[in-house]
């Protein structure tokens, strides 16, 4: 079923843990709203024919074995998802994609992104590759100054590679350019990707803070955590590649090392404890390459870990 912005298929979908299915977003009622967007900008014909696209249906179809129900006890979060609370969480689908329009795919993204966040829900998406929250973070327009943490191999500083502008190697940079966009950290960093020295010279200009992987491993993620102001707007985007390919591996660019599970359990419930958490995405998940579900069952446990502990902090109490 289309609905112009945003589509899901009646026959064929599976809701995230069967939350209702949403798709009058001009009415929007919840507290909580999971949407797919299950594209990007390719850097060629190889990209733009890869299987990210159904890495939203895949996080979906496996996410009974990241909370086998809502009335169970999970000791990642101390009790059930939603704490006993009417707490509405929906699913609205996936934004709709056509392949010649990659700039209408990123105008539907973040029309779609702005009326979620009109209606007061929390969003939290499901990529497609590292490009879609560009026009996500342009939805946030009005709404800062907003704290971006970065979950990621690389830094992804680059204005334009291969001619593409709005890329999955260009989101930090393109995030560096709003006004809303305040202070970036970037954790997790390791390996070689498409940055070169005068990226990094770029970031650091810019006075983002680069956490590599190695140090992270060293201080540990609260000692992170602790560098991150209190009391901020906090944004999380969660490149797959940026977490341990052990529980992680359905990426295309792999490397040892890597943020494991406990680390990000730390991150999502410190940022939530904190400060307000005003969104999260999960992108670059290739379900080809995926061994027994395992990376759409860690993207569904850290979808749990940031509904559980935003319940818990009060982030949906009525007032």
């Amino acid at each position: 079923m289309r609905s112009g912005l945003h589509y899901y298929l009646e026959q064929q979908f599976n809701s995230f843990h069967n939350f209702p299915i949403e798709t009058n977003l001009d009415n929007l009622n919840a507290d909580i709203a999971i949407i797919g967007i299950p594209f990007g900008d390719p850097y060629s014909m190889g990209e733009a024919s890869n299987d990210q696209a159904f890495a939203p249906t895949h996080i979906r179809q496996h996410c009974g074995r990241a909370l086998r129900g809502l009335d169970r006890y999970d000791f990642d979060i101390g009790g059930t998802l939603l704490d006993g609370k009417d707490i509405k969480v929906v699913d609205c689908g996936d934004v709709v994609g056509i392949a010649k329009d990659v700039a209408g795919n990123h105008a539907r993204s973040e029309q779609v992104i702005r009326k979620i966040l009109a209606s007061g829900a929390l969003p939290i998406i499901l990529g497609g590759d590292h490009a879609i929250p560009i026009p996500v973070f342009r939805a946030y327009e009005g709404r800062g100054p907003i704290t971006l943490i970065q979950v990621d191999a690389h830094i992804d500083w680059r204005d334009v590679f291969h001619g593409v502008s709005d890329g999955l190697s260009s989101v930090i940079r393109r995030a560096s350019e709003l006004k809303h966009i305040d202070e970036i950290y970037q954790i997790g960093l390791r390996s070689a990707g498409s940055g070169r020295p005068e990226e990094v010279e770029a970031a650091l200009a810019y006075g983002a803070h680069l956490i590599p992987d190695i140090e992270l491993q060293e201080i540990g993620m609260k000692a992170v955590l602790n560098r991150i102001p209190d009391g901020g707007n906090y944004y999380l985007t969660i490149d797959a590649d940026g977490v341990d390919p052990t529980i992680m591996p359905a990426v295309a660019g792999p490397a040892p090392g890597g943020v494991n599970y406990p680390q990000m359990r730390t991150l999502i419930q410190g940022l939530v404890k904190k400060g307000n958490v005003v969104g999260m995405d999960i992108v670059e998940i290739t379900p080809s390459r995926d061994l027994n579900g395992i990376t759409a069952v860690t993207a569904g446990r850290f979808i749990c870990n940031l509904i559980g502990s935003a319940v818990r902090a009060g982030y949906f109490d009525k007032k």
